[in-house]
């Protein structure tokens, strides 16, 4: 179901909000209230646990323009 999607499409949430695409480890994630949210390595996963409701926010407003 949609409601297991990965979000952005499945692209590393931390490039998304920093403005570009990278692929994604889809061993490489965490749920954010109720939504799955990749990262590209574990390294990157670190940094995006830090600090990911401000990276959310970032992603949400950068993926309008990103997505393909």
């Amino acid at each position: 179901p949609e409601k297991y999607a990965p979000q952005y499409d499945g692209y590393c949430a931390y490039a998304i909000s920093r403005g570009s695409l990278a692929k994604a480890d889809p061993k490489v994630w965490t749920i954010v209230n109720g939504k799955l949210h990749l990262n590209k390595n574990k390294s990157i996963q670190e940094k995006w646990k830090s600090q990911r409701e401000e990276l959310i926010k970032a992603s949400d407003q950068n993926w309008p323009s990103l997505k393909q």
